[in-house]
């Protein structure tokens, strides 16, 4: 089980990514744009999910584009899910007490580059986390 400690420790590793406080929530960012960020199910979210709402703390993480997002939903959505909020936008919601640490290490990175600028997503990849 994953926590917003696992969470801070690994996207704090990546180069130039920075922690910051969004509507009183942190997130993480790399040269001011987001790609990991604290996400609790707003009224409209439960709402649209129902009774297949998770409890538990939501990580909000981008992705590189819709095909991959489709790809991480299909993949398992026990851990990845969306709302009608997040249609067309390139984006997953995650269970953070569901998802093992390497692959939430996986999806911080994968986050991380599909934000970064191209040299310094290089950079980042050879970077141990």
């Amino acid at each position: 089980m994953a926590t917003w400690d696992d969470v801070r420790r690994i996207a704090m590793a990546l180069p130039e990514t920075a922690e910051a406080v969004s509507r009183g929530l942190p997130s993480w960012k790399v040269r001011d744009k987001a790609f990991v960020w604290e996400r609790p199910l707003r009224r409209a979210d439960l709402d649209a999910l129902g009774h297949d709402a998770p409890t538990g703390p939501i990580l909000g993480a981008r992705v590189e584009h819709l095909v991959a997002k489709e790809a991480l939903l299909a993949d398992d959505p026990g851990i990845f899910f969306t709302t009608p909020h997040f249609d067309g936008y390139p984006a997953v919601l995650v269970r953070l007490d569901m998802i093992a640490i390497e692959d939430l290490k996986e999806v911080i990175v994968e986050a991380w580059l599909s934000r970064a600028p191209k040299r310094l997503a290089q950079q980042g990849l050879d970077t141990p986390i």
